[in-house]
């Protein structure tokens, strides 16, 4: 009876709620004020943490991974025969290398990598501060290094921003390269060549005979600008290329390098016969872009066959000669002139070209070229073609000379002077059906002179342990006829790279990482020497102008 009575009361108490929900009374929730401001207090509190983390998680991101090295002829990174790869790094390198070792193979590189290695890297900054101390350095056939969205910075001579040697391959994008020395070019190549690919971003020297590039290999430049405050811009020597597509390059030219030319160029080709490149065919194609010399002509070509084609590329520069071709200091006397082919399609330039008698010339003009200039002004010299397609025009601005010409009527426009070929005066508005000259030879020794010994140095490097070679305003000069050896020196320590913080070598194996601020000098250097090594220039430092002097007398 009682359950009966209190069911019946729970109802009662069920409806009477339900009526009073029905008519609109407000009903208090006592925790739903508090549970919103709690809610908002969270959310602030949950999002200045996630801030905290985001923030803690850049500023580790930015944090850079540091790797040093301070031996003589060490290295802050050594990728020997493996695939290893870093980003976001910073690299820095001290001590120096006054031998063919750091030039020819690497020793003291920051960044080195040999064996058939594959090493990328990215976002690193690096920095070398020591003599032949170069940045980045690919040895060896099969050999690759692959560097991106980097910055290197090199103060001091003989380092160059990214080296190339023994065929091997160096793949560039987007750095900014800033080198002081001297003989430091910021693409470089030495001995045993190899290909090395750049796209993108600056290149800039500033020390005596340090071109933005030197080539003794196959190098390939797209849409970056290049600058040289002191020497030339580009330096090919012999059997190389140097290929540059919407590319902006200033020489400005300040200093020459040698004793062996009087002549201020943008772009030399030659042989310099020092052994570091096989004699051939030295090879510089331009298209598009601009090429600015402030001190001196564009082109300058001796002691080799050359090939130049250009493109649609805007010139400005200080002098009058656009083309030179001649004798200079290097090779065999009589045979050391300069044998080129010149192209040039949808191409407007001007300024003299010099052909000596010992050279040879055969100048294209297609697509639409016109040339304003004049031809071997002073009379007769070495043989020179021209051959004008039938939309391209030759408008002399001086008495010209020359050997063979192919032309139709309308090609040539003489402005007042005379064209003589072959010793006899072109008459304007005609056609003309010539042949190509041949290649200059001499009767005692071939054009390059392989008959010769590579020339005696001229000067001392920067240590004064070894005699500069001759090469001219271009990287490293060596003499000698050695023979390149066959492979890295066995005695060269594997712990070049290993961090220490006593300054003592790490025994580690691989040797990738290291980081040793006081190294010890390795005992293992290289016992064998194929050659003298140093870059040219009479001055690689300040003092280096003494020596030159000094030793002077010796040649």
């Amino acid at each position: 009876m009682k359950k009966k009575i209190l069911m019946l009361m729970a109802a009662s108490m069920l409806a009477t709620n339900v009526v009073g929900c029905s008519a609109g009374t407000e009903i208090p929730v006592a925790s739903s004020e508090g549970s919103a401001e709690n809610t908002e207090t969270l959310t602030e509190s949950d999002t200045e943490a996630d801030t905290t983390k985001a923030e803690e998680a850049a500023d580790k991101t930015e944090e850079k991974n540091t790797y040093e090295n301070s031996e003589d002829g060490g290295h802050a990174i050594h990728a020997d025969g493996e695939d290893i790869s870093y980003e976001n790094i910073s690299v820095n390198k001290t001590g120096e290398s006054g031998s063919e070792e750091a030039d020819f193979y690497g020793d003291n590189a920051a960044v080195f990598a040999e064996n058939g290695a594959t090493l990328n890297i990215k976002n690193a900054e690096i920095t070398t501060d020591g003599g032949h101390a170069n940045a980045v350095f690919s040895y060896g056939e099969g050999t690759t290094v692959n560097i991106s969205d980097s910055t290197i910075r090199t103060n001091s001579n003989n380092s160059g921003g990214l080296m190339t040697t023994g065929g091997g391959t160096m793949n560039a994008e987007n750095l900014d390269i800033i080198t002081q020395g001297g003989s430091s070019a910021a693409i470089r190549s030495d001995r045993g060549g190899g290909t090395v690919n750049v796209d993108g971003g600056y290149y800039e020297t500033n020390g005596s005979g340090s071109p933005a590039i030197y080539s003794t290999a196959d190098i390939t430049v797209k849409n970056a600008e290049l600058v040289s405050n002191v020497a030339q811009g580009v330096v090919v020597e012999g059997k190389n290329s140097v290929t540059l597509e919407n590319v902006n390059m200033t020489a400005n030219n300040t200093k020459k390098n040698s004793k062996k030319s009087d002549v201020y160029q943008a772009v030399m080709l030659y042989q310099s016969m020092s052994g570091d490149a096989d004699e051939g065919t030295a090879v510089f194609k331009m298209t598009g872009g601009s090429l600015i010399n402030k001190n001196g002509g564009i082109f300058y070509v001796n002691n080799t066959t050359a090939e130049i084609d250009i493109e649609n590329v805007d010139f400005t520069y200080a002098s009058d000669d656009f083309l030179r071709i001649e004798a200079a200091g290097w090779g065999s006397e009589g045979s050391n002139g300069g044998q080129v082919t010149f192209t040039a399609a949808k191409q407007a330039f001007e300024g003299n070209t010099v052909v000596d008698s010992i050279s040879t010339l055969n100048m294209y003009l297609n697509d639409g070229t016109l040339y304003s200039g004049a031809i071997n002004t002073d009379g007769a010299a070495g043989a020179v073609y021209v051959e004008i397609s039938e939309d391209s025009t030759w408008k002399l601005t001086g008495d010209s000379y020359i050997t063979s010409l192919s032309c139709d009527e309308d090609a040539i426009d003489l402005n007042g002077f005379t064209l003589y070929v072959n010793g006899t005066a072109y008459e304007e508005g005609t056609s003309s059906t010539g042949t190509a000259v041949e290649a200059y030879k001499s009767s005692s020794s071939d054009r390059n002179g392989k008959s010769g010994k590579a020339e005696k140095p001229d000067m001392k490097d920067k240590s004064g342990k070894g005699e500069k070679g001759s090469k001219p305003d271009g990287d490293h000069a060596k003499s000698g006829n050695s023979e390149k050896p066959s492979g890295k020196p066995s005695g060269k320590p594997d712990g070049n790279n290993s961090k220490s913080e006593s300054g003592k070598k790490d025994s580690k194996a691989d040797g990738n990482h290291s980081k040793s601020e006081n190294g010890e000098k390795p005992s293992g250097k290289p016992d064998r020497k194929p050659g003298t090594s140093s870059e040219s220039g009479d001055q690689s430092s300040a003092n280096s102008d003494k020596a030159a002097q000094d030793n002077s007398s010796k040649n």
